[in-house]
Formats: structure tokens, sequence, C-alpha cells
């Protein structure tokens, strides 16, 4: 009995040593809501991954969305929707838009065979 106390006291600290260190952690990671491609060719002529090309696009929507948005100012120029209140923020090949019926959608990819950042949305 007093080793399975022990083994419980033992568990119960380790699991509180584990959750007190991870409240600390300066950047945690939290899920978000989002979808995947993998492909070959160009984002607007997409085809069925080869050996030689494929490339990898994410689509990351809602609040994760939005505070990729929020940390990237300022607003592009030009967007690419004509709704009224859209907007649109991009930097190098991460790019993020608003639209006020849609809410918050950053997009970005990599090439898979070179590990290089590319683009993961088109206008």
């Amino acid at each position: 009995m007093k080793k399975i106390l022990a083994i419980l006291g033992a568990i119960t600290l380790l699991s509180l040593t584990c959750a007190a260190e991870q409240a600390q952690w300066p950047a945690p990671y939290r899920p978000f809501k989002g979808e995947y491609a993998i492909y070959s060719g160009e984002l607007g002529d997409q085809q069925a991954p080869s050996r030689s090309d494929r490339k990898l696009s994410f689509v990351v929507e809602g609040p994760a969305a939005k505070e990729i948005f929020s940390t990237m100012p300022p607003d592009d120029k030009n967007t690419c929707s004509t709704e009224k209140g859209a907007r649109s923020r991009s930097k190098e090949n991460v790019w993020c838009t608003f639209n006020p019926s849609d809410g918050y959608t950053c997009y970005f990819g990599f090439d898979l065979r070179t590990g290089k950042s590319i683009g993961g949305g088109i206008c």
C-alpha cells in the first residue's frame, strides 16, 4: 500500500511540475483551424504530386489567422477582394486576408523538394 501511495504521489508531483513548466513557456503551441494541400505545378494549376515536384500549401483560418494578421502590419495597398472593408497583409511568402463576410485567413507554403518557403495562396 505504501508503494502505491508513493507511486501516486510521485506521479502527481511530476504532473504538477510539468503543468507549471508549460504555464511558464513564453510561446506555447496552440491548436488552429486550417487545411493543407500537397501538389505539383503551380497554385493556379495544381496537379497531383510527383517524384520531382512536391509542394505544400497551408490555409490557416479563425483566431490563429487573426493573430498572424495582427502581427504583420501595415495593410497592403491593394486587396484581391471587392468586398467593402476587405484588408490584406503580406510579408515575403506569408499572405493574410480579412473579409467581413469570411473573417481572417492566412496562406503560406513550402517546396517539399528543397524546403524553401513559397507562396501558399493566390488572388
